[in-house]
Order: structure tokens, then sequence, then C-alpha cells
């Protein structure tokens, strides 16, 4: 072992100075990069392989630097491995490692590759995998809110517009309203795996290398469908992180438009939800308290999701070709991204297996604000063959006389009902049953018991 190898920067014959400290503090990303240590050494090993098959490197060489290899993972993984930072990264620690138990021999490593492309082909493999972690965690939401939905089937309660009582709903209907938003979340997520299936691996620090590689083989190898088409584009790319970046932050805002409608629901002024004491906190003054501070806490991690995909944009924006160090915080950002986004849909999941709706709120919320008016309209429409502006302009009247008269649509007496529309029979009187309301809603998509049974189904079939 000598001192340049394991001692000095890779280009100390270059550069004579020793790093600042200030500068080594900055440049340094190992403790944020050292997460990437098993796509780092799964990439390694798959070039090696290439080198090997191309007949770059020999037999012996390959296995000597696989078996170094193999070693320094399970040091990283049993946490005996020393990270250092003055090798800025977790490629120079690794390689500086290999050194130290192969000798020269790992010098042959780096053959045909640079950080450049070697930490992209990391990122990539690792976000693959971060994409997929969330969408089965999103699975796992989906599952819950199925679970909930069918329960509550029958459950009536107001729709809203404006936060003001609008139509009458099943609570399931709402409930999957979501289901939709998490469904189209993992789309997304899974979107992005198609841009995450270029292989970086190959193209060097900018141009490309002079050794006759095989990209396909490593592309291959490590889950690629292909190889990227241009090395320049390649070091400096990065659209697969804004793609994620802006997947995890649509989600966060899906989970902190629910959060606030749960923390309105669970309000004293609503009384809808119930919250067990499992997902609630208490004051530190007043006893009584039973706050919803975890959902406060994942209505408000969007910010962070939405600062870090600005943060992004704001660092590529005016970068040239092709690399610099400003991407050196990409890594950084992503990795607060996703971890805030996998607790926030942890924690999202333990507060759905610890909501109850209050049904008999709900049903008495729903008897406010003449929510079955529309069902009115919508009779006078089918049955006395007005056209719709005028049956509006009826049912209009109609509830203004309501009002006047302090009574609910269906306090209303026949007689009275017919003093603004005298064609009306006794079967009017059924339109204002919150639960013919929500039965009627057969349209594709409507709130109708029927249909949500349907969903329900294909959702669980789905799921399978």
């Amino acid at each position: 072992m000598t001192k340049n190898k394991n001692n000095q920067a890779i280009w100390g014959d270059r550069i004579k100075s020793n790093t600042s400290s200030i500068f080594q503090k900055a440049g340094s990303s190992i403790n944020i990069d050292k997460r990437l240590y098993r796509e780092d050494i799964a990439a390694s090993i798959v070039h090696v392989e290439m080198l090997f098959r191309q007949k770059i490197i020999s037999f012996k060489i390959k296995n000597k630097i696989i078996y170094g290899l193999h070693k320094i993972e399970k040091e990283i993984a049993k946490k005996k491995f020393q990270f250092n930072e003055r090798y800025e990264d977790i490629h120079l620690n690794i390689e500086k490692r290999l050194f130290q138990i192969i000798g020269d021999d790992a010098g042959y490593l780096h053959i045909a590759r640079s950080r450049n492309d070697q930490v992209i082909t990391d990122f990539k493999i690792w976000i693959r995998s971060a994409s997929k972690k969330i969408m089965t965690k999103l699975d796992g939401i989906i599952k819950s809110s199925l679970k909930l939905a069918e329960k509550n089937i029958d459950t009536i309660m107001p729709g809203f517009t404006h936060l003001k009582n609008a139509q009458a709903i099943s609570f399931a209907h709402y409930i999957m309203a979501y289901i939709e938003m998490f469904e189209r979340d993992k789309k997304r997520f899974s979107n992005n795996l198609e841009s995450l299936n270029e292989n970086p691996l190959g193209v060097a620090a900018l141009t490309g290398t002079s050794f006759n590689i095989d990209r396909n083989y490593t592309s291959k190898k490590l889950g690629f469908k292909r190889p990227t088409k241009n090395s320049i584009d390649t070091v400096s790319d990065r659209d697969f992180v804004l793609d994620f970046l802006f997947s995890v932050s649509i989600c966060s805002m899906h989970i902190s438009r629910i959060a606030e409608e749960l923390i309105i629901w669970n309000s004293d002024g609503f009384k809808l939800i119930n919250l067990s004491d499992k997902v609630v906190t208490g004051s530190s003054i007043m006893p009584q308290k039973k706050n919803p501070d975890l959902l406060e806490f994942i209505r408000g991690k969007s910010g962070l999701s939405y600062g870090n995909l600005f943060a992004m944009l704001t660092i590529l924006k005016g970068l040239p070709l092709s690399y610099f160090k400003d991407l050196q915080d990409d890594k950084e950002i992503i990795f607060k991204s996703y971890d805030t986004l996998s607790d926030c849909l942890k924690i999202f999941d333990e507060i759905l297996k610890n909501l109850s709706p209050n049904k008999k709120r709900m049903l008495e919320l729903a008897s406010y604000g003449y929510i079955t008016a529309t069902d009115l309209a919508d009779y006078l429409v089918t049955n006395h063959s007005m056209p719709f502006r005028k049956a509006y302009q009826k049912t209009a009247k109609i509830v203004n006389f309501a009002e006047k008269k302090k009574k609910s649509l269906n306090e209303l007496t026949l007689e009275e009902l017919k003093m603004i529309e005298p064609k009306l029979t006794k079967d009017v009187l059924n339109v204002f049953d919150l639960k013919n309301s929500v039965k009627t809603k057969k349209s594709y998509g409507g709130t109708s018991f029927v249909n949500i049974k349907k969903m329900i189904m294909n959702y669980k079939k789905k799921m399978k």
C-alpha cells in the first residue's frame, strides 16, 4: 500500500497543495451519498465483469476486484467501514478501501468510467427502487381506504362545494375519491420508471471512452432497457430527478388535502369523524384536548416537498452542459423528499386504520342546506317534461319558500309544494329522502350504492 493511493486524493499528482479544510468540508458528500453504497458496488461489479468479457482485464484481476467489493459491502452493512470526508464521496471511499484490500489491481476498476456516469448510474438504480417502494406504500393506503369504504357504503353524509352542503353522498364514495388520487400517484411513479430505463454507465466523464466496452451488457445486467444515446446529455441530465420530485410533490399535496379535510371533519364545528387515541395528542395546559397533530404534521410536510422540487429546478435552470459541482446537491434533495413522503404515507395509513365516521352526525348534517334541491329539479325534468332551467327556477322558489317557513324540504307538505307547482303529486315526497337521493346517482362514477360496490369489487380484484 503506497501513500499516494491511500492517503492522497486521486488527483494528488496534479494538484500539489492540500485541500483547504473549508473546501474539504464543503466538497464532501459522503455523509449524504454513502446511502448509495449498495448501488455503487452492484454497478462496479457489473462494470468489471463487462471489462473482463471484453478482454480489457484478466480473469484474475476481475475476481480480485469482485472479492474486494463484496468484502467492502459486508463491512458497510455491518457498520465496520470507516467513511472518510477526505475522499469526498461514496465512490472514492469504496475505491480507496479496495486499494487497501487488493492493492494496485484496484486501479483497473475505473477503466472506461468516470464518477460522472458512475453517480448517475447509482442514482437511477436507487430512484428506481425508491419509486417501487413508494408504489407499494400507496398500495397499502389504497387497501386501508378500501376497507374503510367497504364498511361505510350506506353511511350518508353531505357532499360539499365551497365547504357548503351541496348534495347527499356516501361516505365510502368520498373516501374512494382519494383512492383515485393515489392511483394517479402510483401511475406517475410507474411512468417515471421508463425514464429511468436508460443506462448511463460507460459514457465516462463527457465524451464516452476509447475502450471497447459493451454498454448493452451492463444495461441488461443492471436492469436497464438500453444505454443512453448521448454522452454529454447523460452526465448533465437530471430530468429523472425532477420527475421523481414532481411525483413526490403531487402525492404530498394529495396527502395534505385529505389531512386538511379530516382535520376539519374532526373539529368540534363538524364532528363528522372520530380519531382513536392512538393518533391524537393532548395539550400541555388544557386537559380536555385531543388534537389531530399527526394530520397536521403530514399536511405541513407538503411544503418541504414543494421546496425540494423548486430547489432542484433552480439549481438546473442556469447550468450549461455538462457536469458541474452544483449537481452534488441532488442526492440530499431526493433523499429528504423520499424519506418525508415515506414517513407521511406510513402515518396516513395508521390514521386510516384509527378513523371512524360519526354516522349519526353525518346524517344530521346532511339534513341541513336543502341538499335534495337538485333531486327535485331533476324530478321536474323527468316527470313533468320541463327544461332543466325552468325546473331549476321552480326548485329555487320552493327552497325560498321552505327557508321562509324555516322548514327543511322534507318537512313541506304536498299542498305547500303545489302552491308553487300545481302539477306535483304525492310521489314527489320521495325525492327528499336522503338515501333515495344517493341511490339514484347511478351514472358511471356516481355515488349510488350499486356503483360504489362495483368500484370496490373492481379495486379489490385489481389489488390481488
